[in-house]
């Protein structure tokens, strides 16, 4: 490309980032939001960070660049990378049944039992129904006794033959990973990815929520008007599904990671393993029809969705728990993503990422904000 033409497309890149800046900074001043934040990223580097709102309905504290707001299952994709890595290192392997990492783990039959692989874990493929016992995490059972009440479920499909989403069974990659590297999930992943990219305001818990005291309070919606309310810890107790906390800055850096911007963390076989089709998901397909978005398929990878987005190819995951929304997403072919956090989980939330897509792909554009057909975010951990 020459440099006239390197030129016009960055101004016209340029143009569409800013063209979708002013509508957002319109669409921010909805009731659908007490505290946001939106960054985009492009060729590894932050072209746009946007900050509204405060961190608690009532009072003062303005949202900002550093503050932490809780990430639901976007924390997936960190522990899908972690896995990939330790898998590069010959710590473990993708085909490596489940149940020689942890034992607890029963379905309905041991051979089903033994088929189930990390691989399965990582991409949903464990033949469990959709959310399986999530609400008895929610009540206060342990992760380790829902494990060993799987058995007394049917299972959807065959382990490893089609998608059932998952949070309590997902996180048994977190059992693999310290068995293999002899420290804690958290301690792991803190080495290998999250102080090497300098992801200072990452944490995990409610401890870690509020250990910078700059952190986003979650809002539910009482009498047509946003509230303050506590924090609910069910999902912390799965930290490799659920657990993580971050702010805009260092969510920014992970997915500039993830593009391919820091390959002394995360090597390029290592991305490409992440975003690799694993399952087609239906299910999603048929929301995304609903939502009226222009995606064609969706398929799950590892901690990661994989959409054809009008012809396009967007890797993305979103995360939801009471009063909060997150979600990352990027275009591989054009290197450009965004990061999306907000302590409601108001239906414009949601419509941030497709309004940027249009800018983005230069694709006819809808005005996603007005659109009435679009839900709010679903209520499970992983809004997916």
């Amino acid at each position: 490309m020459s440099a006239p033409a390197a030129s016009a497309q960055l101004t016209k890149e340029a143009r569409a980032t800013q063209a979708f800046a002013a509508e957002l900074d319109e669409a921010a001043k909805a009731p659908d939001f007490v505290g946001l934040a939106v960054a985009v990223v492009r060729d590894g580097r932050i072209v746009l960070t946007r900050t509204y709102g405060v961190r608690e309905a009532g009072r003062n504290e303005k949202v900002t660049p550093d503050t932490v707001f809780r990430l639901a299952s976007v924390s997936k994709g960190f522990a899908g990378a972690l896995a990939a890595i330790e898998v590069r290192e010959g710590k473990f392997g993708w085909e490596d049944p489940i149940v020689q990492s942890v034992p607890q783990f029963k379905l309905k039959t041991p051979r089903d039992t033994a088929r189930v692989t990390i691989e399965d874990i990582l991409s949903h493929r464990t033949g469990l129904p959709p959310f399986a016992y999530d609400n008895l995490l929610e009540a206060g059972t342990t992760p380790l006794e829902i494990l060993n009440k799987y058995g007394g479920l049917k299972l959807s499909c065959a382990p490893g033959s089609c998608f059932g989403y998952q949070n309590t069974s997902f996180n048994m990659i977190a059992a693999v990973i310290e068995q293999a590297s002899g420290k804690s999930y958290t301690q792991t992943l803190r080495d290998q990815i999250l102080d090497p990219l300098g992801m200072k305001t990452a944490s995990f818990g409610l401890e870690g929520l509020k250990s910078t005291g700059n952190w986003a309070r979650p809002h539910i919606r009482k009498n047509d008007a946003w509230q303050a309310t506590p924090v609910k810890e069910p999902y912390y107790k799965v930290p490799a599904a659920g657990g993580m906390n971050a702010s805009i800055t260092d969510l920014s850096r992970w997915l500039a990671a993830q593009m391919g911007a820091r390959p002394d963390v995360l090597p390029p076989d290592v991305v490409a393993e992440l975003r690799k089709p694993r399952v087609s998901t239906p299910s999603e397909t048929n929301r995304q029809r609903i939502l009226k978005t222009p995606v064609k398929s969706t398929n799950y990878g590892l901690g990661w969705r994989v959409f054809d987005y009008a012809g396009h190819k967007l890797v993305n995951h979103s995360g939801g728990v009471e009063g909060y929304f997150a979600m990352v997403a990027w275009l591989p072919e054009k290197n450009s993503g965004i990061v999306i956090l907000s302590n409601t989980r108001g239906a414009r939330a949601g419509k941030i990422l497709p309004t940027w897509l249009d800018y983005e792909l230069g694709l006819p554009k809808t005005d996603w904000f007005r659109l009435s057909e679009i839900a709010e975010a679903t209520t499970a951990t992983g809004s997916d």
